[in-house]
């Protein structure tokens, strides 16, 4: 028997919003690992709790040259300099961060 949908909305609680929060993320971070095992997709995954914690993912070695990858990919091959390309790294990060974490709630 399947489970029932999700209303997405805010969790008002916030010790259940925090569990949810933790076992959601769990479950994201497994299914990244599983994604670039199965498939052999180099994967990157960033999270940022509502307290700026930082949890990630990559599938490769380096998570620069994952995202310098993915910004060439995005935006084409750019030269700038390297305090310079850290700095855009970051902005598209925070850009299209939100958009990420809708698609992946979506996909869940």
């Amino acid at each position: 028997m399947g489970r029932g949908r999700v209303e997405l909305k805010r969790i008002e609680n916030k010790i259940n919003r925090q569990v949810t929060f933790a076992k959601r993320r769990n479950g994201l971070l497994k299914k990244a690992y599983e994604l670039s095992v199965l498939c052999d997709a180099e994967v990157a995954l960033i999270i940022f709790s509502n307290r700026g914690k930082l949890y990630e993912f990559c599938s490769s070695s380096n998570m620069l040259r994952t995202l310098e990858r993915y910004q060439r990919c995005s935006y084409g091959a750019v030269e700038v300099s390297h305090s310079a390309k850290e700095i855009e790294v970051t902005t598209i990060i925070k850009h299209h961060l939100a958009h990420a974490c809708t698609v992946i709630l979506t996909i869940i």
